[in-house]
């Protein structure tokens, strides 16, 4: 799957002004050739190993769904960025977590995570999921869509800056569901 312009004129105008939809990164999911590079990926991206051993762990969780782990590839073919989407629960409704999203320090800032999590956004919809939940930047992630999650009345299970806690409906369709969001164990949370 290679990436393609954003879905909706909103995400379009934001998102394509950052990150042109011509980016060279090709998008699709995980394979089982893929781990190591992936746990690279997670282990350069951030300053302790605990995202890469997360996704390690999440792997064998129940949480895990085949196909929602997305990986963006550079023109050589090199793996640079990383998405995982898991099941989470906000309240008793399934919904999806976006988490961890990473990149490899060199090529942040070049449209390779925008372009991930395009392609994990674009999964989830064509699996018919519903919702998608995020702890993470608001100026980064609200170029998708996502919106403040108290504002729909989903809670996160521990303490955060309330605008950092963001919800995504992928149905405009139906309403989100209200609640606390529940993770999956290796989460911690």
């Amino acid at each position: 799957m290679t990436s393609s312009a954003p879905t909706s004129a909103s995400t379009e105008k934001t998102d394509s002004a950052v990150n042109p939809p011509a980016a060279p990164w090709t998008t699709r999911p995980e394979t089982a050739a893929d781990i190591a590079a992936v746990h690279a990926v997670e282990a350069a991206a951030f300053p302790t190993p605990a995202e890469a051993d997360l996704v390690d762990a999440l792997r064998a969780d129940p949480a895990w769904i085949p196909g929602l782990s997305l990986v963006a590839e550079a023109p050589g073919g090199e793996l640079v960025a990383h998405a995982l989407l898991t099941r989470c629960h906000i309240g008793e409704e399934p919904a999806l977590c976006l988490a961890p999203v990473a990149v490899l320090p060199a090529h942040q800032r070049t449209g390779a995570g925008s372009a991930v999590v395009r392609a994990a956004l674009d999964a989830a919809r064509a699996r018919g999921e519903h919702a998608v939940t995020v702890l993470g930047h608001p100026e980064y992630y609200s170029r998708f869509g996502f919106e403040r999650a108290s504002a729909h009345g989903i809670l996160p299970a521990f303490e955060v800056p309330d605008e950092a806690m963001m919800v995504l409906a992928l149905d405009a369709d139906r309403p989100l569901p209200a609640g606390r969001i529940r993770y999956a164990a290796p989460f911690g949370a």
